[in-house]
């Protein structure tokens, strides 16, 4: 895939604007009140955010217009959903949209096909997922997806299950200032929520001596078992940073244990 084109469906790549925060906002504020040319201009300010994503499907065959026309579907439909109420950033919120997009555009070209019903199943599970979220704030249950699409919870774990590819959890998701954010970054701790390693390794000391701010973020991340999405927004920090504070945190803390 040449993703050292300049120009991908028409659109030169090299002279992608960069919305600042405050240019931002006010898009928001016209967006919300139905202003089509702002969502045109909030679109075309975020296409680098559709150009580094599909950067990590460069092992695919598939031609790099046609992952970048799948990425920028995928970044409409964050734009159309996503609900600023959530405080959350933005990217945080569309780069797993436009990674599903593309992933359920290469699954749907996959040489190995899954039954058009079988895959018709997935996604309504998968867009009735995205409803309830958006509606209730929280994810929900199989059977509650089941309840939603009229189907049986088994046929719905069934059709979700042939549709997966494996992802590894040091796959990057994506970057931000130098930034790396892994599949991993974005799972909560549910074991070390019980705070067993923290216990059997006495670890006080070595907390003790990290700055304020990286001890509060391994106490929110491996006391309370909070994922880095989490932690960010209760510190107002972005999730690359709390990544990259976490790391170095959890560095400086082996290296004292040892």
């Amino acid at each position: 895939m040449a993703l050292y084109k300049v120009e991908i469906c028409g659109v030169n790549t090299s002279k992608l604007p960069l919305l600042k925060n405050e240019e931002k906002e006010q898009l928001w504020d016209r967006i919300d009140n139905g202003d089509t040319q702002a969502r045109e201009i909030f679109i075309k300010g975020n296409l680098r955010l559709v150009l580094s994503i599909i950067q990590r499907f460069s092992n695919s065959n598939e031609n790099v217009d046609d992952l970048f026309q799948i990425g920028c579907i995928g970044l409409m439909k964050a734009i159309d959903n996503f609900d600023r109420n959530m405080n959350v950033k933005f990217s945080t919120y569309a780069v797993p949209m436009i990674i599903g997009e593309i992933r359920r555009y290469l699954r749907d070209n996959n040489a190995i096909r899954v039954s058009r019903s079988l895959r018709d199943t997935a996604y309504k599970a998968i867009y009735a997922k995205e409803s309830l979220v958006k509606k209730n704030q929280k994810e929900p249950t199989v059977s509650e997806i089941a309840e939603e699409i009229g189907i049986e919870k088994e046929e719905v774990v069934y059709a979700l299950d042939a549709i997966q590819s494996p992802v590894s959890l040091y796959e990057p998701v994506y970057s931000e200032g130098g930034d790396t954010l892994y599949v991993m970054d974005q799972i909560s701790d549910k074991k070390n929520k019980e705070e067993n390693w923290i216990r059997n390794l006495a670890l006080s000391d070595a907390m003790d001596r990290l700055p304020e701010r990286e001890r509060n973020i391994i106490e929110l991340r491996f006391y309370k078992g909070k994922t880095q999405m989490e932690v960010a927004d209760e510190i107002g920090i972005s999730q690359a940073q709390v990544s990259r504070l976490e790391k170095n945190a959890l560095r400086s803390m082996k290296h004292y244990l040892s």
